[in-house]
């Protein structure tokens, strides 16, 4: 039996595939964790989704930002955008139980026995392991209520732009899902910068990778994340590690095996924009 993490699928289908292939993966004895952004730019949205229920529960997914809009759009709350290639799943016969099953991922999944913490986007340095799996769960609550449209009404939007214990609602989720989804560059006090996706060398000023300040999280588990195409897979901070390799803008789909850190590529078949 075999862990593998991928990072960003974004609708590669056929590279997911590949890589599935590559490493030879069998969902009767191999676990498969995913770090969101499923969907979208890719070609390959819906035949993804297919792909990842049918797998059952041999795969783990954590929730990304890629994700939120699509349920958005779902909901008849977002617009599309020029980029995205949602249309044909959007249409399909069993959207609605796709859709469903998405609503129902969590934000954050943790294996003590694996010695892993998953996000999409990672962990402020603000939180410890503790506050951020119960911060995740008050969300994944919402969502898999029946205020779930509510809250998706009440989602998408740059502020709060700083964590507070006081902070409440709409706007203590709305803060919450940005951290775990959204989040690249911060200031010491963990601050958000939403606007900047650079290489981690070019950050805004008063502002740096969240991976570079001391992780309260990191004292007790390795950390997971994709989201951040920029950094080719490098954080440059032992015990986390970035997934996302830019498949989607022609780069590579990049899977580690967790018990040896060992990682498998496979290259992008053609940029897809």
């Amino acid at each position: 039996m075999a862990t593998y993490a991928i990072g960003d699928i974004q609708g590669c289908y056929h590279e997911f595939k590949q890589l599935l292939e590559f490493i030879d993966f069998r969902s009767e004895r191999d676990q498969l964790w995913l770090a969101g952004d499923l969907v979208n730019r890719g070609p390959g949205s819906l035949e993804v989704l297919r792909l990842v229920v049918e797998l059952g529960s041999a795969v783990k997914v954590v929730l990304g930002n890629h994700d939120f809009h699509l349920l958005g759009v779902a909901a008849g709350i977002r617009k599309t955008k020029r980029s995205d290639t949602l249309d044909t799943l959007l249409s399909a016969k069993d959207a609605p139980d796709l859709l469903a099953w998405l609503s129902k991922q969590p934000l954050l999944h943790h294996d003590p026995q694996l010695n892993y913490v998953m996000t999409h986007a990672g962990i402020p340095p603000a939180w410890n392991l503790a506050q951020a799996k119960a911060l995740a769960a008050e969300v994944e609550l919402e969502m898999r209520s029946s205020r779930q449209k509510k809250l998706l009404e009440n989602l998408f939007g740059n502020e709060p732009g700083f964590w507070s214990d006081s902070l409440q609602g709409y706007e203590r989720q709305r803060c919450v899902v940005n951290y775990l989804t959204r989040m690249r560059f911060c200031a010491p006090d963990s601050r958000l910068e939403l606007e900047t996706k650079s290489e981690a060398d070019q950050a805004p000023k008063g502002y740096a990778p969240w991976f570079t300040y001391p992780s309260q999280v990191l004292k007790e588990t390795r950390i997971l994340f994709g989201h951040w195409a920029a950094l080719e897979g490098h954080t440059g901070v032992a015990g986390i590690h970035a997934l996302d390799t830019g498949c989607v803008w022609g780069q590579k789909l990049t899977a580690l095996r967790l018990e040896d850190q060992q990682t498998f590529q496979i290259e992008a078949s053609k940029k897809n924009r």
